[in-house]
């Protein structure tokens, strides 16, 4: 599409929404290319948004229109995903190689998505093989609509935290060394709003004024490390996950596991003068920080160079998560279907039991869920899925509910797990690993009931938070243990389940799961947009008949 044609659609967009009354539209352009940073001490090639890195933070209120023309300037396929929007009734504009084609090198591509009846902090990244690793990523922040009351009052600003761990490699060097059965090792440090420690200590990333309350926008962008977050000398006050009003619970510090988001307000009740926010890594033995400084204004004193240290051990951070709690008095907008929120009182009417393992396959690593390390088709598996066109593509249902037995070779295929529409289903992640997994489900936010060490049984239940444990999409399995969740698959689509640690990812631990409408009604699921991309076997075929009228 040329440039010009692309403005004309953007125009064309705008007068629809005009017309129709629709909820409001923000466009973008972006141009994704490549530049040089040298961020760990090392000139090294990071993916850049507009010449930004991180790229543009996507500023929006519950139900906008987010429009976004794509412009791929790299030398490599490419594709955003936006982690934690729900995507409703419209995996389409997912940006998972399951569910789209990538956009090639030199051409551009518009997304069209709502954060559709959603609150909070999210963030975006490229999804496809180990870009993440290079950058590329932004926060999404969505706002409460006016008339919608929120549980506490506007901060006097919003800050981002974009942190995570990062490697000095190129993104395409770790994945030759993970292709060669290699892994890619421990990160070179931490970075915050990409700044390393020098960088983000060096000059004020936050400025405070004495009696102010303000928001911290926390999310783990890294690809591996769980993280604490703290600023010491001041409370936490913890009020929003992943798109979920909290109860407003103090603390010290925080965990935030791979690929999570949280919110907490800080109040600047300290005495005027400079002071850090620091995060440091968990459960690894040679332990990672980095700050960033925050200073009040008036002030004239430097930070103390004392930092206190994080907690350590896996009992404080589970405890913690005990913790979290959702805010049920809330008005803002609820997951769906509305009602859910009495999740503890709705019968279960299937369990997925999903174990990682590990092993070798021709030689080389790979990780799989129930036996099947995920292999990408050339066909997205939503477009075969549309087009009936599944033939040589994949099979549904090459696992079971239950893990193989151990012992049992890993196969190598496109992994997909069908899911009846609008039934509750229980899904338990189970870890027999030495290390911290963390696993995101797209198209849903889920109810996290419960975790423990070993493996799970159904007495498992009888420990389950069955009134008011936090909807959100990612949850954290500690080693050689297992967490259940709940959720309802009313969300028709194609949906990616993945492992956040990207190493895991990208050597298979993921699948999708296929949720169909058995309406085919445009109520439940929109029919593939006419501008969507085509590759693999549906390049040429006619476009399926329409979904019915809603």
């Amino acid at each position: 599409m040329t440039r010009g044609a692309a403005a004309a659609a953007l125009l064309a967009l705008a007068l629809v929404a005009v017309a129709r009354a629709e909820d409001p539209y923000h466009f973008f352009e972006w141009k994704v290319t490549y530049g040089t940073k040298n961020i760990m001490g090392t000139p090294q090639k990071v993916i850049l948004i507009n010449d930004m890195f991180p790229g543009p933070t996507i500023n929006c209120t519950s139900n906008n229109n987010i429009v976004i023309n794509v412009f791929n300037m790299l030398d490599q396929p490419l594709l955003f995903t936006w982690h934690g929007i729900q995507q409703r009734k419209n995996s389409w504009q997912d940006g998972m190689p399951g569910t789209m084609c990538p956009i090639k090198p030199g051409t551009n591509f518009t997304y069209h998505w709502q954060p559709k009846d959603q609150i909070g902090s999210f963030f975006y990244f490229p999804s496809i093989a180990m870009q993440r690793s290079a950058g590329g990523y932004g926060l999404i922040s969505v706002h409460s609509r006016d008339l919608i009351p929120v549980l506490f009052d506007a901060p006097a600003d919003d800050f981002p935290v974009l942190v995570g761990d990062w490697y000095t490699k190129d993104h395409t060097v770790l994945a030759k060394h993970l292709d060669a059965g290699k892994g890619i090792g421990r990160p070179a440090g931490l970075i915050i709003n990409g700044k390393n420690d020098k960088d983000a200590a060096s000059a004020p990333m936050y400025n405070f004024e004495a009696g102010k309350t303000y928001r911290f926008r926390v999310c783990n962008v890294g690809i591996k490390a769980s993280l604490n977050v703290r600023v010491p000398g001041h409370n936490l006050k913890l009020v929003e996950m992943e798109g979920s009003h909290t109860v407003q619970n103090m603390y010290d510090s925080l965990d935030v596991h791979v690929g999570q988001c949280l919110s907490f307000l800080v109040t600047a009740d300290q005495k005027p003068a400079d002071y850090f926010l620091v995060v440091s890594t968990r459960f690894i033995k040679e332990v990672s920080t980095i700050t960033a400084l925050i200073r009040y204004k008036g002030s004239s004193t430097p930070p103390s160079p004392k930092l206190p240290e994080g907690p350590s051990g896996w009992a404080w951070s589970i405890n913690q998560w005990r913790s979290f709690r959702w805010n049920l008095t809330a008005s803002a907008a609820r997951p769906n279907p509305q009602g859910s929120y009495h999740y503890g009182q709705i019968n279960i009417t299937r369990t997925i039991k999903l174990s990682t393992s590990r092993g070798k396959v021709d030689g080389k690593e790979r990780y799989a869920l129930n036996g099947v390390s995920h292999v990408d088709a050339e066909t997205p598996l939503k477009l075969a899925e549309y087009f009936n066109a599944t033939d040589g593509v994949f099979q549904y249902n090459l696992i079971s509910d239950v893990p193989p037995k151990a012992g049992t070779p890993i196969k190598l295929a496109p992994n997909v797990l069908s899911a009846e529409f609008r039934t509750f289903i229980e899904v338990v992640f189970e870890n027999p690993e030495k290390s911290i997994d963390s696993f995101h489900i797209d198209g849903y936010a889920f109810f996290t009931a419960g975790m423990g060490p070993g493996t799970w049984s159904p007495q498992s239940r009888k420990t389950y938070n069955l009134l008011d444990t936090v909807s959100r999409h990612t949850i954290q399995v500690y080693p050689r243990s297992w967490t259940a969740v709940m959720l309802t698959f009313d969300n028709a689509g194609m949906w990616n389940v993945r492992s956040n640690l990207w190493e895991r990812q990208y050597l298979g631990e993921q699948m999708y799961i296929s949720v169909i409408s058995p309406a085919r009604s445009l109520r439940d699921e929109y029919n593939m947009p006419e501008t969507s991309l085509r590759c693999g076997k549906v390049v040429g075929l006619p476009m399926p008949p329409s979904y019915l009228p809603a």
